[in-house]
């Protein structure tokens, strides 16, 4: 029998990759006082991710999660955050044009701050502190007093979280993200590069099914599924106890939410059955995500799956295959077969990034050849499984830096320390990013279904 949950339950569990706050008090006053601030998001709108999340389940739609390695308070602003928004546009416009199905859109943002480490300290020139783990935790500068754990962060990546997400919904439903604007998505850094001119014939077959649309009737005006779009946020549940103070009774249904973000996941790190981070998802109604790596076996999967989705709830969860170019061929099918023999309802996503990091003239990178071969080995899996490869989840930017290697200007190990941001791990820049949605399209395509061009539009 399940035992009881509740939304602190996870304190009574072993944890991993926490934080040592110097004051125990005023971290709990901390707490105390985020729980008294207003939800970031809505039961509802969980509730619609995880009906669409379910038809990606079915193979009828195909998600597409992306955004920042870890959101840092310095770089936070309304033009990152556009840009952002600009680029996973056009990879949805792209993916959807090219697969004949609606996008599921999640973002790595509002939320996305806490960063799981190998190591609790680290050490430069003889001087070892706290390692970074975010900036809800700690200060990425390396020095004793920026390192310590103060509770007070979380409340600024509350309202951090609180002015993206507002921004975003305004992108989202005031006309930014509408289907006549696919034109004036594209950042004047990318306009002339080898992406730009796929990209401006895309763009174009959308304007002419657009135009005939109009002149049968069928306008933006009219449809609002023209002009708006459903985008959902989504972040790593490491830091319990802002969680915790996140976690609402939703007055509807009466059912625990994680008012934090729409989707929230599980690291490969912290996916202990008997611990704290997998008690604590076990029992909010959010969609879940459940990072899978190369150390998971199949009985290990199933004992998650049924801690996480006892109810077997399409929709509800989503493996995220984050092995490395080398190793997903060996061990994703196993993974795959288990699930299907077990019949058990999953989205399978492909993290093409987190096991393809290598170091590089001193800085962590990600061959771009690394994680196109990923996510052509995820899709050949499931091709040959018989199963449907439901998405792709990367950490990528609008900004136009050098974090990883390759793709089609073909950045160097020495092109890396011209613009390189990054707060923790190399992220794809915006001509990578649409590169590799151009790739996913092409694999989309082998399994497209015929959609006619009017209902594509329609799809985005």
């Amino acid at each position: 029998m399940t035992k009881k949950w509740s939304p602190n339950s996870w304190r009574n569990k072993p944890i991993c990759q926490v934080p040592a706050y110097p004051d125990a008090q005023v971290l709990a006053e901390t707490e105390k006082q985020l729980g008294t601030y207003p939800p970031l998001v809505f039961a509802g709108e969980a509730r619609k991710l995880k009906k669409q999340l379910a038809a990606v389940a079915e193979g009828q739609s195909f998600l597409l999660q992306g955004g920042d390695c870890a959101e840092s308070f310095a770089e936070h602003g309304a033009d990152n955050i556009r840009d952002f928004f600009r680029v996973f546009l056009q990879m949805a416009v792209v993916l959807t044009f090219a697969g004949s199905q609606p996008v599921v859109k999640v973002g790595r943002i509002a939320g996305q701050f806490a960063k799981p480490r190998s190591s609790d300290n680290e050490t430069k020139d003889g001087v070892t502190l706290p390692s970074y783990r975010g900036d809800i935790i700690n200060g990425i500068e390396f020095d004793e007093t920026a390192r310590v754990p103060d509770p007070g962060r979380q409340k600024m990546a509350y309202r951090q979280s609180a002015a993206t997400l507002n921004l975003l919904r305004a992108f989202a439903q005031g006309g930014f993200a509408s289907l006549e604007n696919t034109h004036k998505w594209m950042l004047g850094f990318v306009s002339d590069s080898p992406q730009s001119e796929r990209y401006q014939l895309v763009a174009d077959r959308i304007t002419e099914t657009i135009d005939f649309m109009r002149a049968v009737g069928i306008t933006s005006e009219t449809n609002y599924s023209l002009r708006e779009t459903d985008f959902y946020t989504s972040h790593e549940a490491l830091l319990l106890g802002y969680e915790e103070a996140l976690t609402r009774v939703d007055s509807t249904s009466g059912d625990w939410y994680a008012t934090s973000g729409h989707m929230i996941w599980i690291g490969d790190r912290t996916r202990q059955p008997d611990h704290a981070h997998v008690e604590y998802c076990r029992g909010i109604k959010n969609p879940l995500g459940l990072k899978c790596g190369p150390s998971l076996t199949p009985d290990g999967l199933l004992e998650l799956i049924d801690l996480l989705n006892p109810e077997n709830e399409p929709g509800r969860l989503t493996l995220i295959a984050r092995y490395g170019s080398d190793k997903v061929a060996d061990h994703l099918p196993k993974l795959i077969r288990a699930v299907e023999k077990e019949g058990r309802k999953v989205v399978w996503s492909c993290d093409p990034m987190h096991g393809n990091t290598i170091t590089l003239n001193s800085y962590k990178t990600r061959p771009f050849d690394r994680i196109l071969q990923e996510v052509e080995t995820f899709f050949e899996v499931h091709r040959a499984e018989g199963t449907h490869p439901g998405g792709i989840h990367v950490e990528m930017t609008g900004k136009n830096v050098t974090e990883c290697t390759g793709g089609a200007r073909a950045i160097s190990a020495e092109d890396l320390h011209d613009r390189y941001h990054t707060h923790c791990d190399p992220r794809l820049n915006a001509e990578q990013a649409i590169e590799l949605a151009f790739l996913v399209s092409e694999l989309l395509k082998k399994g497209r279904n015929g959609v006619s061009a009017q209902q594509q539009v329609v799809n985005l």
